[in-house]
């Protein structure tokens, strides 16, 4: 029996390609040597999802601290010529202030069971979100608390701690293959995908459109 739904947070609750992210991207391309959109993205988050995997336990870094080194890195191996404290405060409005999906509002509307959001991001940023847009979860459950990032199942375990639920008695919604459904997997819970334009199938995993069609699973 299903008792608390985990959710992830960016990209399942609220919009990734937001105007502080665009504008981040903006401003790499036009003072550093990278010279498309398309680079400028794919060095920032290859980048940041390393060094969320080695921000582990005794060497866990915030994900504040995580963006300053990797300001930093840009710098040094990019010529990246800004200004370093404004760009970083770019990303903390991009986790505070990023458009949430309407299918998200709905789902905390029609949800009768406890949601508990699991999160990299830190939890004053998502709380900060949560009340912005009127959403009450059960708890959030950031990557601080457990000193690891997604796919670290201590991530997941911690959730299943706060929300005092077995891995058996709860789902986890995410967008990500890699970090969300491997991530609930190492920690023995059922995954859902969640993937509003589908490109291609995925047998090895329930898929959805959108958050409100978990509703029929778990009534």
């Amino acid at each position: 029996m299903i008792k608390a739904i985990f959710l992830d947070y960016t990209g399942t609750i609220t919009q990734e390609n937001c105007k502080a992210v665009q504008d981040v991207v903006i401003r790499i391309v036009k003072n550093s040597v990278l010279k498309t959109p398309q680079e400028a993205l794919s060095y920032w988050w290859s980048n940041l999802k390393a060094m969320e995997e080695a921000s582990y336990l005794d060497t866990y870094k915030t994900e504040d601290e995580i963006v300053t080194m990797l300001l930093e890195k840009c710098e040094n191996e990019i010529k990246l010529n800004d200004n370093l404290e404004e760009l970083h405060k770019l990303f903390q409005d991009f986790w505070t202030s990023s458009p949430v999906y309407p299918d998200a509002k709905d789902f905390f509307e029609k949800c009768e069971l406890p949601i508990y959001i699991v999160t990299n991001n830190g939890v004053q940023y998502v709380q900060e979100c949560m009340r912005i847009n009127g959403l009450n979860p059960a708890g959030i459950i950031c990557g601080d608390m457990a000193r690891a990032y997604k796919p670290h199942k201590e991530l997941f375990e911690k959730a299943l701690q706060v929300s005092g639920c077995q891995a058996g008695e709860v789902l986890h919604i995410g967008d990500s293959m890699s970090s969300d459904v491997k991530g609930a997997l190492n920690a023995g819970i059922t995954p859902v995908l969640i993937d509003r334009e589908p490109e291609k199938q995925y047998d090895s995993v329930k898929t959805i459109k959108e958050l409100t069609e978990i509703i029929d699973l778990i009534i």
